[in-house]
């Protein structure tokens, strides 16, 4: 069974030299990436993750410590703690990332912070 599609190969050239070909014109500016774009609602997510993290921290070690409520609500700490630890721990990351990226660290680009 043949197909024909109609397109038509010929042999590539097999020579071994390395020579480029100087047909193409190129510019050094072509291969430089433009800045990156700042996500600043994924900023904005990180530091509201950052700051109720460390509000819900800090209430649940005011309550543990018998600041806030009665002695005898203590074990009402663990749901703050918990939450608080979910949120506090991505957010105070990517509140750092978005810093050292913004203050312009070459280890640090916005390329690689996450776009929600």
């Amino acid at each position: 069974m043949t197909l024909k599609t109609g397109v038509r190969y010929r042999k590539l050239n097999q020579s071994c030299d390395d020579e480029v070909d100087h047909g193409i014109n190129t510019s050094p500016e072509q291969f430089d990436r433009p800045p990156a774009k700042i996500p600043w609602k994924a900023i904005l997510y990180a530091m509201v993750l950052f700051l109720l993290g460390t509000f819900l921290l800090t209430i649940g070690l005011l309550v543990v410590t018998g600041h806030i409520v009665d002695t005898h609500y203590q074990e009402r700490f663990w749901p703050l703690v918990i939450l608080g630890l979910l949120m506090f721990i991505p957010g105070s990351y990517h509140t750092y990332f978005a810093y050292k990226a913004f203050k312009g660290d070459p280890d640090w680009n916005f390329e690689e912070f996450p776009d929600f």
